[in-house]
């Protein structure tokens, strides 16, 4: 099972940049793929982005172009870098993964399962507390 901890978060102004970090201290897996969702108070739930084992991305329209995901598998952190940031990017950003425990499927394959599915808050079976982004004018 991944253990997964976020943190970065914090105030931070219109336009400024922000990284937020997703630290896995469970588990390690071969395949996996670990996203970012975000939800602002009274609101649903939205994912932000994922990344696979072998590093592929893909973002909300939301956040294409001044957010990146990357990974450091051999710290086993996940960045989520944040530029430009607005007024409506403020919310809870929870990082949460789903891993493959068998080393024997491909990562084509794995794509092919989880890339409909990205966005879907149950596809992934483990989850972190959180960690608030304020971002004020």
């Amino acid at each position: 099972q991944m253990h997964l901890t976020e943190s970065g978060g914090t105030s931070a102004r219109t336009g400024d940049s922000l990284r937020l970090s997703c630290t896995n201290s469970g588990n390690s897996y071969q395949t996996y793929s670990l996203a970012w969702f975000r939800q602002a108070s009274g609101k649903k739930r939205e994912a932000v982005g994922s990344i696979d084992s072998d590093g592929a991305t893909t973002y909300a329209d939301s956040v294409k172009g001044r957010f990146t995901i990357s990974i450091d598998k051999f710290k086993d952190i996940m960045y989520l870098q944040m530029t430009n940031l607005r007024a409506d990017d403020t919310a809870m950003y929870v990082c949460a993964g789903i891993y493959m425990a068998s080393s024997s499927m491909s990562i084509e394959l794995w794509r092919s399962w989880y890339e409909p599915r990205w966005s879907e808050p149950s596809t992934y079976n483990s989850w972190g507390q959180g960690t608030q982004v304020t971002v004020s004018s």
